[in-house]
Protein backbone atom coordinates (compact mmCIF):
# COMPACT_ATOMS: atom_id res chain seq x y z
CA UNK A 1 0.00 0.00 0.00
CA UNK A 2 1.39 3.36 -0.82
CA UNK A 3 0.33 6.71 -0.06
CA UNK A 4 -1.16 8.86 -3.02
CA UNK A 5 -2.41 12.28 -4.19
CA UNK A 6 -4.71 12.64 -6.62
CA UNK A 7 -5.39 16.26 -8.21
CA UNK A 8 -8.48 16.66 -9.94
CA UNK A 9 -12.13 15.14 -9.60
CA UNK A 10 -13.19 15.49 -13.26
CA UNK A 11 -14.24 12.24 -14.79
CA UNK A 12 -10.38 10.85 -15.65
CA UNK A 13 -9.08 11.65 -11.74
CA UNK A 14 -12.16 10.15 -10.74
CA UNK A 15 -12.09 6.98 -12.26
CA UNK A 16 -8.16 6.88 -11.82
CA UNK A 17 -9.07 7.50 -7.62
CA UNK A 18 -11.38 4.47 -8.13
CA UNK A 19 -8.54 2.41 -9.51
CA UNK A 20 -6.24 3.01 -7.19
CA UNK A 21 -8.37 2.56 -4.11
CA UNK A 22 -9.91 -0.58 -5.64
CA UNK A 23 -5.65 -1.77 -5.36
CA UNK A 24 -5.57 -1.15 -1.83
CA UNK A 25 -3.80 2.35 -1.53
CA UNK A 26 -4.62 4.97 0.73
CA UNK A 27 -6.03 7.54 -1.89
CA UNK A 28 -6.80 11.79 -1.32
CA UNK A 29 -8.45 13.31 -4.00
CA UNK A 30 -8.50 16.99 -4.63
CA UNK A 31 -10.75 19.48 -6.31
CA UNK A 32 -10.42 23.47 -6.16
CA UNK A 33 -13.88 23.24 -6.40
CA UNK A 34 -16.04 22.61 -3.74
CA UNK A 35 -19.32 21.09 -5.05
CA UNK A 36 -17.32 18.33 -6.90
CA UNK A 37 -16.21 17.43 -3.59
CA UNK A 38 -19.66 18.11 -1.64
CA UNK A 39 -21.42 15.95 -4.34
CA UNK A 40 -18.87 13.00 -3.98
CA UNK A 41 -19.16 13.43 -0.01
CA UNK A 42 -22.93 13.61 -0.12
CA UNK A 43 -23.49 10.97 -2.60
CA UNK A 44 -20.55 8.27 -3.52
CA UNK A 45 -22.69 6.31 -5.79
CA UNK A 46 -23.60 8.61 -8.33
CA UNK A 47 -21.04 10.39 -9.76
CA UNK A 48 -21.66 13.09 -12.58
CA UNK A 49 -20.78 11.65 -15.80
CA UNK A 50 -19.56 8.07 -14.58
CA UNK A 51 -22.88 6.27 -14.70
CA UNK A 52 -22.58 3.17 -12.71
CA UNK A 53 -19.05 4.32 -10.77
CA UNK A 54 -18.60 4.27 -7.13
CA UNK A 55 -16.48 6.27 -4.94
CA UNK A 56 -15.17 3.77 -2.21
CA UNK A 57 -15.90 4.91 1.31
CA UNK A 58 -12.18 4.85 2.06
CA UNK A 59 -10.99 7.15 -0.37
CA UNK A 60 -10.49 11.05 1.38
CA UNK A 61 -11.86 14.11 -0.40
CA UNK A 62 -10.96 17.13 0.15
CA UNK A 63 -10.47 21.01 -1.17
CA UNK A 64 -7.16 21.47 0.93
CA UNK A 65 -4.31 21.09 -1.13
CA UNK A 66 -2.09 20.64 1.54
CA UNK A 67 -3.85 17.50 3.05
CA UNK A 68 -3.65 16.26 -0.94
CA UNK A 69 -0.35 16.70 -1.24
CA UNK A 70 1.41 15.79 2.34
CA UNK A 71 3.83 12.73 2.91
CA UNK A 72 2.43 11.31 -0.22
CA UNK A 73 4.21 8.63 -2.30
CA UNK A 74 2.83 9.48 -5.62
CA UNK A 75 0.53 12.48 -6.63
CA UNK A 76 -2.02 11.92 -9.98
CA UNK A 77 -1.96 15.42 -12.11
CA UNK A 78 -5.54 15.32 -13.36
CA UNK A 79 -5.91 18.57 -13.42
CA UNK A 80 -7.26 20.10 -16.71
CA UNK A 81 -4.71 21.84 -19.61
CA UNK A 82 -5.27 25.23 -19.11
CA UNK A 83 -4.85 24.99 -15.41
CA UNK A 84 -1.89 22.73 -14.80
CA UNK A 85 0.62 25.59 -14.42
CA UNK A 86 -1.30 27.69 -11.48
CA UNK A 87 -2.22 24.20 -9.49
CA UNK A 88 1.84 23.71 -9.74
CA UNK A 89 2.88 27.04 -9.12
CA UNK A 90 0.61 26.60 -5.69
CA UNK A 91 2.94 23.34 -5.11
CA UNK A 92 6.22 25.04 -5.04
CA UNK A 93 6.69 24.87 -1.25
CA UNK A 94 4.14 21.51 -0.30
CA UNK A 95 6.07 19.43 -1.86
CA UNK A 96 10.05 17.00 -1.07
CA UNK A 97 12.73 17.03 -3.35
CA UNK A 98 12.39 13.30 -5.06
CA UNK A 99 8.63 13.65 -5.23
CA UNK A 100 7.19 11.22 -7.68
CA UNK A 101 4.19 13.20 -9.85
CA UNK A 102 2.35 11.38 -12.97
CA UNK A 103 0.32 13.39 -15.20
CA UNK A 104 -2.78 12.16 -16.44
CA UNK A 105 -4.07 15.31 -18.80
CA UNK A 106 -3.63 15.98 -22.24
CA UNK A 107 -2.69 18.91 -23.68
CA UNK A 108 0.19 21.71 -24.79
CA UNK A 109 0.55 25.16 -23.59
CA UNK A 110 0.22 27.48 -25.81
CA UNK A 111 2.71 30.21 -24.51
CA UNK A 112 5.12 28.35 -23.91
CA UNK A 113 4.27 25.20 -26.30
CA UNK A 114 5.35 22.77 -23.11
CA UNK A 115 3.79 19.63 -23.13
CA UNK A 116 2.28 19.02 -19.56
CA UNK A 117 5.38 16.93 -17.81
CA UNK A 118 7.12 20.00 -18.50
CA UNK A 119 5.16 22.66 -17.42
CA UNK A 120 4.35 21.09 -14.13
CA UNK A 121 8.86 20.30 -14.12
CA UNK A 122 8.85 23.80 -15.06
CA UNK A 123 7.34 24.81 -11.73
CA UNK A 124 8.71 21.91 -9.59
CA UNK A 125 11.91 21.68 -10.57
CA UNK A 126 12.33 19.24 -7.61
CA UNK A 127 9.78 16.65 -8.91
CA UNK A 128 10.08 13.74 -10.56
CA UNK A 129 7.62 13.66 -13.57
CA UNK A 130 6.19 10.91 -15.50
CA UNK A 131 2.99 10.67 -17.46
CA UNK A 132 0.26 8.02 -17.72
CA UNK A 133 -2.03 8.05 -21.16
CA UNK A 134 -3.36 5.44 -23.53
CA UNK A 135 -6.54 4.49 -25.10
CA UNK A 136 -8.93 4.97 -21.57
CA UNK A 137 -12.16 6.93 -21.62
CA UNK A 138 -12.97 7.65 -17.20
CA UNK A 139 -16.43 5.77 -18.10
CA UNK A 140 -15.12 2.57 -18.78
CA UNK A 141 -12.17 2.46 -16.45
CA UNK A 142 -14.74 3.35 -13.43
CA UNK A 143 -16.67 0.26 -14.48
CA UNK A 144 -13.36 -2.09 -14.81
CA UNK A 145 -13.62 -2.58 -18.44
CA UNK A 146 -10.49 -4.15 -19.69
CA UNK A 147 -8.32 -1.49 -20.53
CA UNK A 148 -4.47 -0.91 -21.53
CA UNK A 149 -2.51 2.32 -21.21
CA UNK A 150 1.17 3.35 -20.82
CA UNK A 151 3.68 5.12 -18.37
CA UNK A 152 6.60 7.01 -19.41
CA UNK A 153 9.41 7.97 -17.25
CA UNK A 154 13.15 8.88 -18.03
CA UNK A 155 14.01 6.48 -14.76
CA UNK A 156 12.36 3.14 -15.40
CA UNK A 157 12.54 2.55 -11.50
CA UNK A 158 9.80 5.52 -10.99
CA UNK A 159 7.85 3.61 -14.34
CA UNK A 160 7.48 0.43 -12.81
CA UNK A 161 6.45 2.28 -9.61
CA UNK A 162 3.58 3.87 -11.04
CA UNK A 163 3.02 0.53 -13.41
CA UNK A 164 2.93 -1.06 -10.62
CA UNK A 165 0.83 1.48 -8.42
CA UNK A 166 -2.49 1.23 -11.05
CA UNK A 167 -2.01 -2.40 -12.71
CA UNK A 168 -4.72 -4.42 -11.81
CA UNK A 169 -6.79 -7.32 -13.30
CA UNK A 170 -8.96 -4.86 -15.70
CA UNK A 171 -6.14 -2.15 -15.60
CA UNK A 172 -3.02 -2.87 -18.05
CA UNK A 173 -0.12 -0.33 -18.00
CA UNK A 174 3.03 -0.70 -20.25
CA UNK A 175 5.97 1.18 -19.38
CA UNK A 176 8.23 2.90 -21.68
CA UNK A 177 11.19 5.81 -21.64
CA UNK A 178 9.33 7.65 -24.48
CA UNK A 179 8.06 10.74 -22.42
CA UNK A 180 7.81 13.47 -25.79
CA UNK A 181 6.19 10.80 -27.62
CA UNK A 182 3.51 9.76 -25.17
CA UNK A 183 2.82 13.00 -24.61
CA UNK A 184 2.89 14.22 -28.26
CA UNK A 185 0.33 11.33 -29.37
CA UNK A 186 -1.99 11.67 -26.36
CA UNK A 187 -2.37 15.76 -26.50
CA UNK A 188 -2.41 15.51 -30.65
CA UNK A 189 -5.17 12.82 -31.26
CA UNK A 190 -7.66 15.54 -29.67
CA UNK A 191 -7.37 17.76 -32.90
CA UNK A 192 -7.41 15.06 -35.17
CA UNK A 193 -10.60 13.87 -32.99
CA UNK A 194 -12.39 17.04 -33.90
CA UNK A 195 -12.04 16.73 -37.50
CA UNK A 196 -13.41 13.30 -37.22
CA UNK A 197 -16.42 14.32 -35.16
CA UNK A 198 -16.60 16.98 -37.67
CA UNK A 199 -16.84 14.44 -40.72
CA UNK A 200 -19.42 12.58 -38.69
CA UNK A 201 -21.65 15.78 -38.30
CA UNK A 202 -21.44 16.35 -41.88
CA UNK A 203 -22.81 12.87 -42.89
CA UNK A 204 -19.78 11.21 -44.27
CA UNK A 205 -18.98 7.69 -44.09
CA UNK A 206 -16.16 5.03 -42.49
CA UNK A 207 -14.04 5.36 -45.86
CA UNK A 208 -13.77 9.53 -44.82
CA UNK A 209 -12.87 8.73 -41.30
CA UNK A 210 -10.48 6.46 -41.74
CA UNK A 211 -8.91 8.31 -44.32
CA UNK A 212 -8.70 11.39 -42.00
CA UNK A 213 -7.07 9.09 -38.81
CA UNK A 214 -4.60 7.55 -40.73
CA UNK A 215 -3.21 10.82 -41.97
CA UNK A 216 -3.75 12.04 -38.48
CA UNK A 217 -1.42 9.92 -37.15
CA UNK A 218 1.11 10.44 -40.29
CA UNK A 219 1.10 14.17 -39.45
CA UNK A 220 1.05 13.74 -35.09
CA UNK A 221 4.32 11.02 -36.30
CA UNK A 222 6.42 13.71 -38.58
CA UNK A 223 5.91 16.07 -35.56
CA UNK A 224 6.68 13.87 -32.85
CA UNK A 225 9.87 12.53 -34.69
CA UNK A 226 11.11 15.31 -35.64
CA UNK A 227 11.00 16.90 -31.51
CA UNK A 228 12.67 13.50 -30.39
CA UNK A 229 9.59 10.86 -30.22
CA UNK A 230 10.19 7.37 -31.29
CA UNK A 231 8.33 6.55 -34.37
CA UNK A 232 7.32 3.08 -32.37
CA UNK A 233 5.46 5.35 -29.71
CA UNK A 234 3.17 6.33 -31.95
CA UNK A 235 2.30 3.33 -33.49
CA UNK A 236 1.23 2.43 -29.59
CA UNK A 237 -1.03 2.79 -27.05
CA UNK A 238 -0.49 6.47 -27.11
CA UNK A 239 -0.90 6.82 -30.73
CA UNK A 240 -2.75 4.72 -32.76
CA UNK A 241 -4.30 2.96 -29.78
CA UNK A 242 -5.84 6.75 -28.38
CA UNK A 243 -6.14 7.67 -32.09
CA UNK A 244 -8.72 4.61 -32.37
CA UNK A 245 -10.68 5.40 -29.26
CA UNK A 246 -11.16 9.11 -29.40
CA UNK A 247 -12.30 9.16 -32.67
CA UNK A 248 -14.53 6.81 -32.94
CA UNK A 249 -16.58 6.67 -29.47
CA UNK A 250 -19.45 8.54 -28.32
CA UNK A 251 -17.97 8.84 -24.87
CA UNK A 252 -15.16 11.14 -26.73
CA UNK A 253 -15.65 14.69 -25.92
CA UNK A 254 -13.21 15.93 -28.90
CA UNK A 255 -15.34 13.95 -31.33
CA UNK A 256 -18.72 14.77 -30.06
CA UNK A 257 -17.53 18.51 -30.20
CA UNK A 258 -16.45 17.99 -33.93
CA UNK A 259 -19.76 16.69 -34.73
CA UNK A 260 -21.47 19.57 -33.39
CA UNK A 261 -19.32 21.60 -35.52
CA UNK A 262 -19.64 19.79 -38.60
CA UNK A 263 -23.21 19.90 -38.13
CA UNK A 264 -23.09 23.79 -38.20
CA UNK A 265 -22.62 25.30 -34.70
CA UNK A 266 -19.73 27.17 -33.96
CA UNK A 267 -17.02 26.37 -31.81
CA UNK A 268 -18.26 28.10 -28.72
CA UNK A 269 -21.54 26.65 -29.17
CA UNK A 270 -20.36 23.21 -29.22
CA UNK A 271 -18.09 23.52 -26.24
CA UNK A 272 -20.88 24.52 -24.19
CA UNK A 273 -22.76 21.69 -25.58
CA UNK A 274 -20.30 19.80 -24.43
CA UNK A 275 -20.32 20.71 -21.26
CA UNK A 276 -16.53 19.80 -20.67
CA UNK A 277 -13.47 20.57 -20.98
CA UNK A 278 -12.70 20.19 -24.80
CA UNK A 279 -8.83 19.86 -24.87
CA UNK A 280 -8.47 19.40 -28.03
CA UNK A 281 -9.55 23.40 -28.78
CA UNK A 282 -7.01 24.34 -26.43
CA UNK A 283 -4.25 22.39 -28.30
CA UNK A 284 -5.40 23.07 -32.03
CA UNK A 285 -3.29 26.47 -31.92
CA UNK A 286 -0.32 24.90 -29.71
CA UNK A 287 -0.18 22.07 -32.71
CA UNK A 288 -0.27 25.01 -35.23
CA UNK A 289 2.50 26.73 -33.28
CA UNK A 290 4.78 23.37 -33.20
CA UNK A 291 4.45 22.62 -36.66
CA UNK A 292 5.52 25.60 -37.71
CA UNK A 293 8.24 25.75 -35.25
CA UNK A 294 10.05 22.65 -36.45
CA UNK A 295 8.98 22.53 -40.17
CA UNK A 296 6.02 19.98 -40.49
CA UNK A 297 3.42 19.52 -42.67
CA UNK A 298 0.53 19.04 -41.20
CA UNK A 299 -2.46 19.97 -43.01
CA UNK A 300 -5.32 18.98 -41.08
CA UNK A 301 -3.43 20.49 -37.89
CA UNK A 302 -4.02 23.46 -40.18
CA UNK A 303 -7.94 23.02 -41.25
CA UNK A 304 -9.18 21.77 -37.78
CA UNK A 305 -7.79 25.45 -37.03
CA UNK A 306 -9.55 26.91 -39.43
CA UNK A 307 -12.81 25.54 -38.69
CA UNK A 308 -12.16 26.59 -35.09
CA UNK A 309 -11.05 29.85 -34.68
CA UNK A 310 -11.80 31.54 -38.38
CA UNK A 311 -15.34 30.10 -38.70
CA UNK A 312 -14.33 28.03 -42.21
CA UNK A 313 -17.15 25.92 -42.70
CA UNK A 314 -16.24 22.22 -41.87
CA UNK A 315 -17.05 21.12 -45.49
CA UNK A 316 -14.63 23.26 -47.25
CA UNK A 317 -11.77 22.19 -44.84
CA UNK A 318 -12.21 18.65 -45.69
CA UNK A 319 -12.84 19.76 -49.46
CA UNK A 320 -9.58 21.62 -49.42
CA UNK A 321 -8.04 18.37 -47.39
CA UNK A 322 -9.14 16.02 -50.38
CA UNK A 323 -8.22 18.41 -53.33
CA UNK A 324 -4.53 19.40 -51.79
CA UNK A 325 -1.45 18.20 -54.59
CA UNK A 326 -1.08 14.34 -55.12
CA UNK A 327 1.86 13.53 -53.77
CA UNK A 328 3.45 10.04 -52.32
CA UNK A 329 2.31 8.31 -49.56
CA UNK A 330 5.40 8.23 -47.62
CA UNK A 331 8.45 10.50 -48.69
CA UNK A 332 11.31 8.93 -48.42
Amino acid sequence: MIKVGVLGAGTWGTALTIQLAKNGHEVTLWSAVAKEIDALSSDRKTIPNLPGAEMPEEVKLTTDLDEAVREKDLLVFAVASPFVRSVAAKLKDKIREGQIIVNVGKGIEEATLMTLTEVIGDELPQARVAVLSGPSHAEEVSRNIPTAIVVGSEDQKDAAFIQKAFMNDFFRIYTSNDVIGIELGGSLKNVIALAAGCVDGLGYGDNTKAALMTRGIAEICRLGVKMGGQPETFLGLSGVGDLIVTCTSTHSRNHNAGYLIGQGMTTKEAMDEVKQVVEGVFCAKAAKKLAEKYGVEMPIVDEVNKVLFEDKPAKESLVALFTRDAVSEYKK
